[in-house]
């Protein structure tokens, strides 16, 4: 694993202290907002140029794993981030909005680190990352229509063209960059891939420095966001570690398989719904903040599960 991989959480926390120093200056607290989106965007347009959306018929290989899988993925998962919400976070809209599209996203890109430490079957966890992104972005904004309509958050014409900036030009973009580089395969493989797949921490940290630096004020006047995010969202890492144990045995998973399905239902992808967040609800800097606390506590997290499995495993 690389040093960068490692250091993840680290680096993301050193990047909100940037944006909370940067952010006593008054022209980077004025203008630094302006900065997110673009950062967010490049970002998001590494992760769908990276992501082998061509082997996503190996997902469908093993029925057991990718079922599974699916269903708490995108039916028990959003149900289950809508009632922690309602027990926890009904007195605070934003931030159970926030803590909504934090859940109903799977991560599409550092599951497979915390994968590979747990000695988890690392080609299956990559077979179903081209599915649960294409997932992802086509029911993101139907959980988000249901959600935030049922709270009267955002309007649909708002939505659609946040999600239409945020998800759909990225994803374009980098299709037509395949397109492009078709007879170039090489050069592409070589060099574009490899720069986009180590570069997008650095857009992601960007785009968080940007934030803290517009928000920190909003933050500082706002502790509470913490503790009222941690509950939930460790009941929720609790809760599906449980349930990965309990279908892997139900269906008899091999204990590779196990550990994948720990790890895809577990990690979340919050970078994607973070655009989504900033383009959707400027006037409710609430919902990116939840958004970006989240992997604080997840990253974390991911590391303890990684080790308890291996633990597991070995006794």
């Amino acid at each position: 694993m690389k040093l960068v991989e490692k250091m993840q959480t680290i680096i993301i926390l050193i990047s909100v202290g940037i944006g909370l120093f940067l952010g006593q200056f008054h022209w980077m607290n004025q203008n630094a907002d302006s900065f997110i989106l673009p950062f967010l965007l490049i970002m998001l347009y590494g992760i769908f140029l990276t992501i082998p959306l061509k082997n996503i018929k190996n997902a469908f290989t093993n029925i057991r794993f990718f079922s599974t899988s699916t269903i708490i993925n995108f039916i028990w998962t959003p149900l289950l981030a809508w009632g922690l919400g309602a027990i926890f976070l009904s007195d605070h809209p934003a931030l159970w909005l926030g803590f909504i599209m934090l859940l109903v996203t799977p991560c599409t890109d550092w599951y497979l680190v915390f994968t590979s430490i747990a000695k988890g079957n690392l080609p299956l966890a990559t077979s179903v990352l081209p599915v649960n992104l294409l997932l992802q972005v086509m029911l993101l904004p139907v959980y988000l229509f249901i959600f935030a309509g049922t709270m009267e958050t955002v309007g649909l014409a708002s939505l659609i063209e946040s999600v239409v900036i945020v998800l759909f030009l990225p994803f374009l973009m980098a299709s037509l960059t395949r397109y492009i580089f078709k007879r170039k395969q090489n050069f592409f493989k070589k060099k574009i891939i490899p720069f986009f797949a180590s570069s997008q921490i650095v857009f992601l940290c960007f785009a968080i420095i940007a934030m803290f630096a517009s928000q920190g004020s909003y933050l500082f006047a706002n502790l509470e966001v913490i503790v009222f995010m941690l509950v939930p969202l460790l009941l929720f890492f609790v809760i599906n570690f449980f349930v990965a144990q309990i279908i892997g045995r139900v269906f008899k998973l091999k204990w590779e398989d196990t550990v994948s399905l720990h790890m895809t239902i577990i990690a979340r992808n919050s970078p994607v719904s973070l655009a989504i967040a900033v383009t959707a609800f400027p006037d409710q800097p609430l919902i990116a903040l939840a958004l970006i606390i989240g992997p604080l506590i997840e990253l974390p997290v991911l590391a303890i599960v990684a080790q308890i499995l291996l633990r597991k495993k070995g006794s």
